[in-house]
Formats: structure tokens, C-alpha cells, sequence
């Protein structure tokens, strides 16, 4: 690319049509441009300044400089002076570059008796970015001068010129504290400051766009960028495609429960026989490989990056599981992905067991694995006729044991019973929720959203539970087994075996032999594994955040954790996520604003219960 290759004449006519403009500029060089961004980002490569190009390139405008031809760029940078102040009345020029090696301090470069608030929102926001390994804090300090760039270069567009067409000069000093003596960078702390650097430059940048242009930017989340990079799509279908390979419930779960069962009340709860597992149907050491084969540490975008690291340590967690079933490793693996019982979550389903009694049911009322199938079919239904893309399926399996949703399909055990009055709640709970979030997710641009970032399981849950108590079938034994599950979890975390966990739920806390089994049974698949613990957690989880003015929809857009909130939101700001497409049917029933508002005003679990 040369320059006399650009054609001016359809760059302009970009700026005006297209929400997005990039140009490949010569020697390396290039323009990402986004409408509403009244400023750019402008860094000059140099040699020997790994890390600091992509400071600038977190943000939605930048100019990566490739040479050193000042009077190309700087015709490039009246043009989008010109256009953007016509639109918003002012246009920001932000350069960037490093400092001296030893540098700690940021040296701010502008106008302070025109941009007195933004310069300080800028000092304030670098003064909080953490140090890391450093003897002493980082310094700020603001330099009133009209050298807007490093002392060795020259200015790319003339103060003066710029002033004319309203457009401000600002630069910015950055101490090169990622990178050793050698110049090499310090790829954790670089990943850390990095983020922190990113944020603080969004919002002094907001303040900028907000007091001096009419751009109309709601938020600071909306400075990042809009679009995904291509090679980040493809590292996010490279990371669904390796968990797709395998459906870890299913290969965690026994194939034999129902004959475990049947041993152990015939021999008087003595005998326990052997859990059998499902061959597994991928080689995990060829699946690690892959997975740490993706430079996830590439990706520029903050909020991309954290969402994505997250997920590969969690596969890899996942990962290394599968190989380990049936050992105590297993079992480790399962309190780093699921953590412990805290002593708040073991109090509240202490209290439910102790306030909540168990209640025999009648087993003639309950509906059979088909009956309760063609209940989910009359489900699935009502939110094609709503989505076309919702395509979930029903699979009625003689080798499971537990009823799921993987993959958004739904999953029956052939010897499920489900008492009448639990039935639609369980619907709404696996379809209204697991299935539903699924097929919001599977329209987002990023897979993940369908088959879950990293510890979403916990607020899955949470909202399927909830969702039971809003379809009116949250009952007193459902709680109970809950917490039960939780009890269950804390015993196997003090190293408890599986008598000594069936016998404190069976004689301990009243439950029934079949429902004492069936929490200690899945709480000791694999070698261990502590996933129920996470239904009541996460119960707690969304009621809180609901009694805190939460809202419901924004949770349903795909699968997510209650910590992704804010990424979430980021994201949504930017346009890169959309709002989701299918909500649950109880949110439209005329007894769902009264349920929520009993929540919001501090409606306690036992009482959430239908008698």
C-alpha cells in the first residue's frame, strides 16, 4: 500500500455512510474509525516498544502510524477534524507513546485551561491503576505545553490548523513499567495494566465527548469497539467446538445408579456397588492441546479477553475432570470450578431442613417420563411459534439418570416420575430457563453465550429455581432437597464417604431413603462433584440481586455468571450483544409483577414455597 493508492474521495463518502471505516495505510499503518466517536487514539510505531501500539488499540477509533510521512497523516487527520466537528462541534486528537525505560510517571500534555474537567478525570483515573510490583505509586503529572507529542518527534498537524476546525490536541506520557530492562514484556501485569489503562481512558474520554460534543454517547462502555475481530470469532467457535466434543454432565454421571440403587436398599443400605461411567468420547490430553494452541492473550479488547481467559481455564478444568473420574483428583478439580459451602449458604439450607418438613406424595399422581415429555413438547411450541431458531428436541434416554438440557435439548431419564404439581414448574425450570437461554444465546455473535461462560451454571440454576417458584411449583420437598444437596456437599468436603453422608440426610434431617440416595449419589459421581451445591447458591444469588432492583430480562440473554453483568452490559452498550429474543412465558402471567415485588420486598425461601 502506497499513498498515492488511498482514494480521499471514498474515505469521505465512508465517514458519511458506514458506521464502521478501516484503511490500510502504508508501511503497516492503520485507521479503525466508529460514528459517534468524536476522537481518536494515535500511536507512531517505533522500534523497541512492545505493548504500547496496543494501549491504543483497546479503544473503538484509533491511527496506528506506520511511517513517518507527517503530511499524508496529517491531511488524513483534517479530513476527520473536518467531518466529525461538523457532526459534533468538537474533535479530540489523543496521542499516545511510551516514556523513558525507567519511567513511573504519566505525563499528561494538553490544553488544562480548556479541558480543566477531562484532564482531571485522566489524572485521577491513571492515579488509581494498580503498580503491581513497584517500590512506589505511579505518578501524574499535567504539562501545560503546546508540544502535544514526544519531545524526539514532530507535530503530525499543526495546533494552530487544528484550533480552526475545532480540534483539540491532547498527548499522553506512559511509563513503560510492562516491559523489563530488556524491553520484553511482562505478559501478566501487562494484561492487568492494560484493562486498567483502557478504562481510564474511556472515561476520561466520555467526559470529553460529553462536555464539548453532541454526540450523545450514553455511556463510557460505548467507547470500545463495535465490531469483533475475525480472528477472535474464530477463536470463540474454536472454543465451543472443543467443549461440543463432549457432554460433561453425561460424562460425569453413572450409566448403573438405578442398579446401585436397587443394591443398596436390598442389602439394608450396606452393600455399594461401583459407579460405571460412559466411555469418554474425546482424548482430553489431544483437547488441552488445542485449547492452550489459542492465543487468547492476543485478543486486545479488554472485555473480549477476560471472558475469554476465563473460559479456557475452566475447560481446562473441565478437561483434566474427565480424565480423572473415579479418582480424588476429580473431586479437587470439582471445589476450583464449583468452590465450597460457605457458612452463610450452609446456614440458609440448615434452616430449610430444620422450618421446612418432608411431605409424602402419592405416587399415583405423578407423570411418567412420556407424559412429562409431551408436556415439554407443548412447551417447545409455544416459543417456535415465537422464534422460529428455537429447535430444541426431546430425548428419552434408558442410561441417564438425572433430567437436563444440553446443548438446548432436552434430556429425560426413561424412569423419571415427577408428581403433577411439580411438572410445570420443572418445565419452565428446564425450558423456560436452560433451553430458552440457550437459543437467546445461540443469536448472539459469540457461541459462548449459548453454551455458557465461565461458571454461569451458578445463575442458570438460580434463575431455574427461581423460575419454579414464579410458575407457582416451588414445593417444600423441592427446597428441601436443595439444601439438602448443600448439606451433602459440605459433608463431602469434611471427607465424609457416602454412608456417612446418606445416613445424616436420611436420619439427620428426615428425608425419605429414595431422595437420601439420590442427593448422596450425585454427590459423590466422578470421584466428588460439587454442581448441586450451586442451585441454592445461585437461588440466593438472583433473589438478592432482584431485592437490589435487578432486572429480570438482561440475565436471559444467553449464559452467563452474575459477575459477566457488567461485560454483558459493555458489550450491549457497544452493539456487539443484543437483547434477548425469547423471554419465559411466566413473565407474562398476571401473577409474575406480584411475585417479583414480594421478592423485592424481602419475601423470605421458606416462604416462596407452594403448599
Amino acid at each position: 500500500m502506497q499513498w498515492d493508492q488511498i482514494d480521499y474521495k471514498k474515505f469521505k463518502k465512508q465517514l458519511e455512510e458506514d458506521a464502521i471505516v478501516e484503511l490500510v495505510l502504508p508501511d503497516n499503518g492503520f485507521l479503525h474509525i466508529e460514528e459517534k466517536l468524536s476522537f481518536i487514539l494515535i500511536y507512531r510505531k517505533k522500534a523497541n516498544d512492545e505493548g504500547t501500539g496496543r494501549l491504543v488499540k483497546t479503544i473503538g477509533s484509533y491511527l496506528l502510524m506506520g511511517g513517518d510521512d507527517l503530511s499524508e497523516y496529517s491531511k488524513l487527520l483534517r479530513i476527520l477534524i473536518n467531518f466529525f466537528t461538523k457532526k459534533y462541534n468538537s474533535y479530540l486528537l489523543f496521542e499516545i507513546y511510551s516514556g523513558p525505560p525507567q519511567s513511573t510517571t504519566f505525563v499528561i500534555k494538553g490544553p488544562a485551561h480548556k479541558l480543566p474537567a477531562t484532564l482531571q478525570v485522566l489524572k485521577e483515573k491513571l492515579q488509581n491503576i494498580p503498580y503491581g510490583f513497584l517500590v512506589k505509586p505511579i505518578d501524574v503529572v499535567i504539562e501545560q505545553t503546546k508540544k502535544r507529542h514526544a519531545e524526539e518527534e514532530s507535530p503530525i498537524i499543526d495546533i494552530k490548523n487544528a484550533k480552526i476546525s475545532a480540534g483539540l490536541l491532547l498527548a499522553l506520557e506512559v511509563p513503560p513499567i510492562y516491559r523489563d530492562e530488556d524491553g520484553n514484556i511482562y505478559p501478566v501485569f501487562f494484561q492487568t495494566f492494560r484493562n486498567d489503562f483502557a478504562k481510564a481512558i474511556q472515561k476520561t474520554l466520555f467526559e470529553y465527548l460529553r462536555v464539548q460534543t453532541t454526540s450523545g454517547i450514553a455511556s463510557y462502555q460505548a467507547l470500545g469497539k463495535s465490531q469483533i475481530q475475525e480472528e477472535v470469532l474464530k477463536m470463540d467457535r474454536q472454543l465451543t467446538e472443543i467443549q461440543n466434543t463432549y457432554q460433561f454432565l453425561m460424562q460425569v454421571a453413572p450409566v448403573n445408579l438405578e442398579q446401585i440403587k436397587k443394591n443398596f436398599f436390598q442389602s439394608n443400605f450396606k452393600k455399594l456397588s461401583k459407579y460405571h461411567y460412559r466411555l469418554l468420547t474425546a482424548d482430553p490430553d489431544l483437547l488441552k492441546r488445542k485449547l492452550f494452541n489459542l492465543q487468547i492473550e492476543k485478543i486486545d479488547d479488554p472485555a473480549l479477553f477476560y471472558i475469554f481467559k476465563e473460559k479456557r481455564e475452566e475447560l481446562d478444568q473441565q478437561i483434566s475432570m474427565l480424565g480423572e473420574r473415579g479418582t480424588k483428583n476429580f473431586f479437587y478439580n470439582s471445589i476450583r470450578i464449583y468452590k465450597g459451602v460457605n457458612k452463610d449458604l450452609l446456614t440458609e439450607a440448615t434452616a430449610i431442613l430444620k422450618n421446612i418438613p418432608e411431605k409424602n406424595e402419592e405416587d399415583k399422581d405423578a407423570l411418567n417420563a412420556r407424559e412429562f415429555a409431551t408436556l415439554a413438547m407443548e412447551e417447545f411450541e409455544e416459543y417456535r411459534q415465537r422464534g422460529s431458531f428455537f429447535k430444541s428436541r426431546i430425548h428419552l434416554r434408558e442410561d441417564l439418570n438425572i433430567l437436563m438440557v444440553s446443548r438446548g435439548e432436552l434430556y429425560i431419564p426413561t424412569t423419571l416420575r415427577v408428581p403433577h404439581k411439580e411438572a410445570k414448574a420443572l418445565i419452565q425450570h428446564e425450558v423456560g430457563t436452560h433451553a430458552l437461554t440457550y437459543y437467546n444465546g445461540k443469536e448472539q455473535p459469540l457461541t459462548q453465550l449459548a453454551i455458557g461462560l465461565a461458571d454461569y451454571e451458578t445463575l442458570q440454576e438460580g434463575i431455574s429455581v427461581l423460575s419454579e417458584y414464579f410458575s407457582g411449583g416451588l414445593t417444600g420437598n423441592r427446597l428441601r432437597m436443595l439444601a439438602g444437596r448443600v448439606v451433602a456437599g459440605n459433608e463431602l468436603l469434611k471427607d465424609s464417604n457416602f454412608h456417612e453422608v446418606f445416613f445424616k440426610l436420611y436420619t439427620e434431617f428426615d428425608f425419605s431413603k429414595e431422595r437420601a440416595f439420590n442427593i448422596t449419589a450425585r454427590v459423590f459421581q466422578g470421584g466428588g462433584f460439587l454442581k448441586d451445591v450451586i442451585y441454592l447458591r445461585g437461588l440466593l444469588q438472583v433473589v438478592n440481586y432482584l431485592r437490589e432492583g435487578g432486572e429480570l430480562e438482561p440475565l436471559l440473554a444467553g449464559k452467563f455468571a452474575i459477575k459477566h453483568l457488567d461485560v454483558v452490559k459493555d458489550l450491549t452498550t457497544r452493539d456487539i450483544l443484543i437483547k434477548p429474543k425469547l423471554l419465559p412465558r411466566y413473565m407474562q402471567w398476571e401473577s409474575f409483577q406480584e411475585k417479583l415485588n414480594n421478592i423485592r420486598e424481602g419475601l423470605p425461601l421458606f416462604k416462596m414455597i407452594s403448599s
